[in-house]
């Protein structure tokens, strides 16, 4: 049982049967096939507004990008410290912006608050050209901990943006399993909460390799285009990345498997207090976050479960990630061993 991480899950039936549909005729290249140009529509459907879809193949490449369209390279990003922008894609900001600084606070649980965000925004020093000034707040979900923004505290540090005149990005590399979570439309946590552009994650949740940018102000589209070329992330068989996306996102194939690795991450944490572990927080999407008696997490490791220790959040603190393909009927099996 393998949960150091959903990375580690193959691709799901759907888009293997997509990929394998695609690979036996020529197309267009760098994206003036007919699978590319549905883009657009297919997900304008699902966020129920125009939209504008740039394919890339990492989930760096996809938040980096993102926001190089959306600061300027001597303007500020406002996230949370525990971001992955700031823990995870070592100066990949920086190197896509061209300069642009992150700007990390606290929050619980490794979310924003709103009335903490504006004392922060509102108490950056202005000394002109010799400061950064913040230019977009940024926001992950579901978080790197695993907890979900409501709609309510989208929309209110949406108007922390507004008020600040600042563009708000999402990091949504696990945004399936936030919405499966919430049990919500994709627009209530984005467009209409105030969010500009959204990394929408499919690579942890069933496709092969692929992030898409989302723009809901469409007229950054072409600007994103020409970020993504400079960078080399432009793919000439964009056909198979396009492919990726469409059964992703045909008949919500990635609410269900999204569903699907959130119930597994319920059962285990039903398992692991029920042998005295403690929770660190709510698990809100497929990521656990739990306290462990060294013995125990002995005992899961002899019976070939695979999990990280998680240091910063304290001594004997592990985190545990369900995917789309996680057995749950095996998850019930450590009750047994498990005694």
């Amino acid at each position: 049982m393998n949960f150091a991480s959903d990375n580690v899950s193959p691709f799901c039936p759907e888009v293997l049967e997509a990929l394998s549909a695609e690979a036996s005729h020529n197309a267009p290249a760098y994206g003036g096939d007919d699978i590319s140009q549905q883009l657009d529509r297919a997900f304008s459907e699902m966020f129920d507004t125009d939209v504008a879809v740039i394919p890339v193949a990492t989930g760096t490449a996809a938040n980096c990008i993102s926001l190089s369209a959306l600061v300027t390279p001597y303007g500020g990003v406002v996230c949370h410290h525990e971001a992955h922008i700031n823990e995870d894609e070592s100066t990949g900001v920086a190197f896509f912006t061209g300069g642009a600084k992150l700007l990390p606070m606290d929050g619980p649980t490794a979310k924003l608050e709103a009335d903490a965000l504006d004392a922060f925004i509102s108490g950056q020093v202005n000394r002109g050209v010799h400061s950064v000034a913040p230019e977009c707040v940024a926001i992950t979900q579901a978080t790197e901990l695993g907890t979900v923004y409501t709609p309510a505290e989208v929309a209110a540090i949406g108007e922390v943006c507004k008020k600040h005149d600042l563009r708000l990005f999402m990091d949504g590399a696990r945004f399936a399993n936030a919405v499966a979570h919430l049990d919500c439309r994709p627009a209530d946590i984005t467009w209409k909460a105030g969010v500009d552009a959204i990394s929408f994650g499919a690579t942890k949740n069933g496709a092969m390799a692929v992030d898409a940018i989302v723009l809901f102000d469409t007229a950054l589209k072409s600007r994103v285009e020409q970020a993504r070329k400079r960078s080399g992330h432009l793919h000439s068989k964009h056909r198979y990345l396009a492919t990726q996306l469409l059964a992703y996102v045909k008949n919500d194939v990635w609410l269900k498997n999204a569903a699907h690795a959130n119930q597994a991450a319920t059962a285990l944490a039903n398992i692991l207090v029920e042998h005295r572990g403690t929770l660190a927080h709510p698990a809100d999407g497929n990521e656990l976050f739990v306290k462990l008696a060294p013995e125990l997490a002995d005992r899961l490791r002899a019976a070939g479960v695979l999990f990280h220790a998680w240091p910063s959040l304290g001594a004997d603190i592990y985190r545990f990630v369900a995917a789309w393909n996680t057995d749950i009927a095996q998850i019930s099996t450590l009750k047994n061993t498990l005694g």
